[in-house]
């Protein structure tokens, strides 16, 4: 007799990336900026990443850890009273990995201007209770956008395995 209770033994259900997409909204305050008084580079990297995290276990209903961080672009700055949005939503999943896009919109709530301000490319391991890497369900892109975001991100994780190779 077999014990189907083992979570390999498991079939995984597809998810769309809606399905696990976080929104996260922080106000820049002094204690966030630099001299200049934009927002610092270090506090939105962290920012990013628990939005990416909290994308990547809602998609994969597991703990993750960050393993790369691809094409972090700082398009604009992230001013002292602004209000910061992060959008997380997978963009790919493989056997244990996911790649998470990120977007950083400001907000200034004077003029209610909204600009994309910041992207970047997290790719998360989903982790079994032993710490070692899981089989995660796949990705099921549904859009246009989403499936291009498939594509793109299948090419971002080439050149990810031949800068490891290298």
């Amino acid at each position: 007799m077999t014990n189907n209770n083992n979570e390999a033994d498991k079939k995984l259900t597809g998810k769309t990336p809606g399905e696990s997409e976080v929104q996260t909204v922080e106000l820049i305050l002094p204690n966030d900026t630099n001299l200049l008084g934009n927002l610092l580079g270090g506090r939105l990297m962290h920012w990013m990443d628990i939005a990416g995290a909290m994308a990547a276990s809602r998609h994969s209903n597991s703990y993750v850890a960050t393993a790369a961080v691809d094409s972090l672009d700082f398009k604009h700055p992230i001013r002292q009273g602004e209000l910061v949005t992060l959008k997380a939503k997978l963009s790919w999943v493989g056997n244990t990995s996911m790649e998470v896009i990120i977007r950083a919109y400001a907000e200034n709530m004077v003029t209610g201007n909204i600009i994309l301000a910041n992207q970047a490319y997290f790719t998360f391991v989903a982790l079994d209770k032993n710490g070692r890497p899981k089989k995660v369900p796949p990705l099921l892109p549904g859009t246009e956008q989403e499936n291009k975001d498939f594509m793109e991100a299948e090419e971002r994780r080439k050149i990810r395995l031949q800068r490891r190779k290298e």
